[in-house]
């Protein structure tokens, strides 16, 4: 059974996912039975919903990169030059991000990171990080078109808050241990790519879903 504590408001709500009924069609198997049947399953549940929450044509592309999977829409990307058919508001954005939590030491992309739009204070305002979907110490990083990268609440990013310190205990249960199904979907309400709200998932080695969504608004 999933373990979930729903945050927001009413416009979150419709594009939940139902993860204990996926669970229950799975049934009582070894942990590597639940990993095997999700990572195949979800995919495709959370692009159905993603295309849901928006008006505007998608280009959902599927990448690899370290032990994680990246769903990304680059639609508004393939048709930037085209200004006649172009929302200049639409985002290129992440659908999902799913994989195995992997802490292995390795150089970090900070430089990536910082040449990211600018400077985040300057771009975003004081309340704002630059934030990781999967964060580099379990396995995430900062490639080519910033996929993993997105405009995060300080307070959350950095545990400040009752709901920071839920995700920072999330991400710190993937550290502790390797190899952690665990996934991360933003959910959004217009066609930016800031998330309105930020769901993350982890698969807990008792077979519980554990499952928060937290509001980035």
């Amino acid at each position: 059974m999933s373990e979930s504590s729903a945050v927001g408001a009413h416009e979150q709500h419709q594009y939940l996912v139902d993860y204990d009924r996926i669970l229950s069609k799975i049934g009582e198997e070894s942990i590597d039975k639940l990993v095997a049947v999700m990572v195949v399953e979800l995919p495709y549940l959370w692009c159905d919903i993603y295309r849901s929450m928006t008006s505007l044509q998608t280009d959902i592309c599927r990448f690899t990169y370290g032990t994680f999977e990246y769903l990304f829409d680059t639609f508004p990307l393939q048709v930037s030059v085209n200004t006649a058919s172009v929302n200049q508001k639409a985002d290129a954005r992440l659908v999902a991000v799913v994989g195995k939590s992997n802490p292995i030491k390795r150089k970090r992309d900070d430089y990536r990171l910082r040449g990211w739009i600018g400077r985040t204070e300057a771009f975003f305002g004081r309340r704002w990080d630059k934030g990781h979907f999967i964060a580099h110490s379990i396995g995430g990083a900062v490639d080519g078109i910033e996929a993993n990268v997105f405009v995060q609440r300080r307070d959350l990013n950095r545990g400040w808050s009752a709901e920071g310190k839920r995700f920072r205990a999330m991400e710190n249960y993937c550290f502790l241990n390797p190899g952690t199904f665990c996934f991360s979907r933003p959910l959004y309400t217009d066609s930016s790519a800031r998330p309105a709200f930020l769901e993350f998932g982890v698969l807990r080695s008792d077979g519980k879903l554990w499952v928060e969504q937290f509001d980035n608004r």
